[in-house]
């Protein structure tokens, strides 16, 4: 399924710019009222979550997953081009922050339970012995008796298209409903075998560098915004 998600932004008071240069937007960071009430759910105290949120909007907290979510986490990179598949060839994807240099992607509970079993059926394990088991890098997954640190409801500063390395946290897909679609183990294991062969046509595609690059993209790269009002 083909995604349009270039264009419309994920929260009404967080709106994406589209650059002179073409269709690429800012990332969307915001988190409606209803997105947040959803996030909270998930801590023991979700009022006491939502009051801090009131109280210092800033501030970001740790979550259990589980039960009303699991995080798939990805390196930056990977977790990007993961995302993009879901967006252009698949169904969306659930909300997906950016922590640390990781991609945190929003699944159902289940899935870090399951996911790992899936790759390992279908030879994709991660640090497999084949060179096809090491093609996609290791996702740890986040399920029952795990915990997530989840980026603040209100970005500290305005979104800056950059590297994801470079910032500590933030929303790329930021939850919007008290009931957002999550996507489950399949469609993970689908995004990430997509993501992987993506990366292996373009490696062949691409000549051999001569010079050392840096591993960040350009200021202006992959700042995109999600249309959730299209995902499944």
């Amino acid at each position: 399924m083909s995604i349009d998600r270039n264009l419309v932004s994920i929260a009404p008071h967080c709106p994406g710019t589209v650059n002179d240069a073409g269709p690429e937007v800012t990332e969307a960071t915001g988190v409606t009222p209803e997105g947040a009430a959803w996030l909270a759910s998930a801590g023991t105290y979700p009022r006491s979550t939502r009051a801090l949120w009131d109280d210092r909007p800033t501030a970001p907290v740790v979550l259990a997953c589980g039960s009303v979510f699991d995080v798939v986490n990805a390196p930056a990179l990977f977790g990007r081009h993961m995302l993009d598949r879901l967006w252009d060839e698949g169904p969306g994807s659930g909300p997906v922050a950016a922590h640390r240099g990781r991609m945190l992607l929003f699944a159902a509970p289940g899935t870090a339970h399951r996911l790992p079993s899936l790759l390992e059926w279908e030879e994709w394990g991660s640090g497999g012995a084949s060179e096809r088991g090491r093609a996609i890098p290791p996702l740890l997954c986040h399920g029952t008796g795990d915990a997530v640190t989840v980026p603040a409801p209100t970005p500290l500063v305005p979104a800056a298209p950059t590297a994801p390395d470079r910032l500590g946290s933030r929303w790329l897909v930021a939850p919007d409903t008290r009931a957002p679609w999550l996507p489950g183990p399949e469609i993970m294991l689908w995004a990430a075998v997509r993501a992987a062969r993506s990366a292996a046509r373009r490696q062949l595609s691409e000549p051999c560098p001569t010079a050392s690059i840096s591993i960040f993209p350009p200021a202006d790269q992959d700042a995109k915004v999600y249309d959730v009002s299209r995902r499944r």
